[in-house]
């Protein structure tokens, strides 16, 4: 199956696509805030830069995306029809990055949280989960 858009305007559209201030991070940052937890965002001297950062706990959560971390929820598990091998190996090299990173992290001392896109978006009780994470 050939794509419907054009290159020009699927490059439009993919460019749309946010690394940060996501709807399931924002909707995250705000129950944290909510409950009373302070963080930092999007900590550029640390490895991945991840999206809320706790530093007097040396904390930190990565809100991914399931389709682009290759969740195994429905989402994440599909693979579009076109271009499956190049997808296929972008979203794997995806998974080698993130657990690089979280091992450069624990390496400085740091332990990490993932909360899904599908967690947040499904309103399971992640909340509870965060909160132990960060005790």
């Amino acid at each position: 199956m050939t794509d419907f858009m054009t290159p020009e305007d699927r490059s439009a559209h993919m460019a749309k696509i946010r690394s940060k201030d996501t709807k399931p991070e924002l909707a995250l940052r705000s129950l944290l805030h909510r409950a009373g937890y302070r963080y930092k965002l999007h900590d550029k001297s640390l490895p991945g830069k991840p999206d809320i950062v706790f530093p007097s706990r040396k904390k930190v959560i990565f809100v991914n995306g399931c389709f682009w971390h290759g969740h195994d929820c429905p989402v994440g598990v599909r693979l579009p029809k076109s271009n499956t091998e190049f997808w296929r190996d972008k979203r794997e090299r995806n998974h080698l990055r993130d657990v690089e990173q979280k091992s450069h992290l624990e390496a400085k001392g740091w332990k990490a949280m993932v909360v899904w896109e599908c967690q947040v978006k499904s309103g399971d009780d992640y909340l509870g989960a965060v909160k132990n994470f960060l005790a």
